[in-house]
């Protein structure tokens, strides 16, 4: 299935036997935030939007209202209205709900009629939009890795998110023996998943109890974005079919691998050829000088941004040495063991040369990590950034480079410093917006009492 040619003309058409349509928008945290809507009352939105409630940009992920007042929650706020405008293009229907049509909106400010500072699908396309004007489009694809438990929302909240257990044992990853233990959930999503625009170019088991790995087809920037925050609500809904609960948390358990969101990035001309590869040649072998410039943008940029990388608690407890995560402002030629890996010949075809972040993990918000490394590459070729740091390729290597902050709090520090690379690519309206949200995270944090503090020091203290 192809990305939705679906016009205002031909909509009504094509729900003709439909009684209600599925819609939703992207928050900060990369869920998906939604109704059901009467066709006709659908019908009668689809050119000019709906309103809908900006206490979506003024919660948390657990719907609790930031700590300090902002423009969406707060004393002073209103709780007013956002304008969401439905984006034809990503028309597609939800095989696994008995095909109800659905689709995305963007977010617009219904004031100034802009798109949403903070709407993270805006972000992207406004992303694009700036490279269509050097003539570029920007393909993307997502790896994710991550958990299935044979529990429920019920069985977690009993066991108080404690002992819970594992779809497979063992650490198996590429089996050809674990899949078959639950064939029907591990087809059925394969299957499902095409069906419903979300095409997986492969997935398999993964080292570590009930890990599973998928790759999202490649795709333009937009698509891919929206079809990675698809994926995951996706398997969470798809699970659930199955008794089966997906999590796609970095670092659930304390002696397992952590779970990534790797995300590989090309740029391609009008021409259809890829830019990395076909352009005036760079000091370093297979890159073209606009490969090294986006490069070194993104290098630039990485201790600033980190936040959007790495969003939550949790993400920084993947990032540690010698855990198949990077740690470091590192970029190398097809080494795993770097924050930004180059892949180029002879490791793939010339047509194929590409980047891949590896610092993200699978809690991102895709929109927002793709929007992120396409606006450093953006600032990097348009000011011509080089490469401050040479390539890297094993673990003793990266001991030299910048060491990326080891927590949350030190991340958004570095983030909404006054002249930060991310506020100069980003926006300060934007920053301003995020690095709230994460303080939050990190306030509620500092107060929470955990059970390594309960276990350690109730009895013997």
């Amino acid at each position: 299935m192809t990305q939705s040619t679906l016009t205002l003309e031909t909509l009504k058409q094509e729900l003709v036997n439909d009684t209600k349509i599925k819609v939703a928008a992207v928050d900060i945290d990369g869920l998906l935030r939604g109704k059901v809507m009467d066709k006709d009352k659908f019908l009668s939105i689809a050119k000019d939007g709906f309103g809908f409630c900006s206490i979506l940009f003024g919660w948390d992920i657990l719907d609790k209202p930031y700590d300090d007042d902002s423009e969406f929650s707060g004393e002073d706020s209103t709780f007013s209205d956002l304008n969401a405008r439905v984006d034809l293009a990503s028309f597609r229907r939800i095989p696994w709900e008995d095909n109800i049509p659905f689709f995305l909106v963007y977010l617009h400010n219904p004031h100034t009629e802009k798109a949403l500072h903070c709407c993270p699908r805006s972000l992207l396309k406004n992303t694009t939009d700036d490279f269509a004007k050097l003539g570029l489009n920007a393909y993307c694809g997502i790896e994710f890795e991550f958990y299935c438990f044979k529990e429920t929302s019920e069985s977690l909240s009993e066991k108080d998110y404690s002992a819970l257990k594992p779809l497979t044992l063992g650490m198996c990853g590429y089996s050809m023996l674990r899949p078959l233990q639950n064939q029907e959930f591990y087809y059925n999503a394969f299957d499902w998943l095409k069906k419903f625009n979300v095409d997986v170019e492969s997935w398999h088991t993964e080292t570590g109890t009930g890990v599973f790995e998928a790759a999202i087809g490649y795709k333009e920037a937009k698509e891919a974005g929206d079809r990675a925050a698809l994926f995951k609500t996706s398997m969470k809904q798809i699970g659930l079919k199955h008794n089966i609960m997906t999590s796609f948390m970095a670092k659930p358990y304390q002696g397992q691998p952590g779970c990534s969101g790797h995300v590989h990035f090309t740029l391609m001309n009008k021409n259809g050829e890829n830019v990395f590869s076909v352009g005036e040649p760079s000091q370093y072998p297979h890159m073209t000088k606009t490969m090294v410039h986006f490069l070194a943008g993104v290098m630039k940029a990485l201790p600033s941004v980190l936040p959007i990388y790495a969003p939550t608690i949790n993400s920084y407890k993947r990032l540690k040495a010698n855990g198949w995560a990077p740690v470091s402002v590192s970029w190398g030629i097809d080494s795993r063991n770097c924050a930004v890996r180059v892949i180029a010949p002879p490791s793939c075809p010339p047509k194929s040369t590409r980047m891949e972040l590896r610092v993200s993990g699978a809690d991102i918000n895709a929109h927002l990590v793709l929007a992120t490394v396409l606006k450093c590459g953006y600032w990097g070729i348009q000011t011509k950034q080089e490469l401050t740091i040479q390539p890297c390729r094993t673990v003793k290597d990266l001991l030299k480079d910048e060491q990326l902050p080891t927590n949350l709090k030190d991340a958004v520090a570095n983030m909404g410093q006054k002249g930060s690379v991310a506020r100069e690519v980003l926006g300060n309206d934007f920053v301003d917006h995020f690095v709230r949200t994460r303080n939050h995270e990190w306030s509620l944090w500092e107060k929470a009492v955990t059970d390594y503090e309960l276990k350690r020091y109730m009895e013997l203290v």
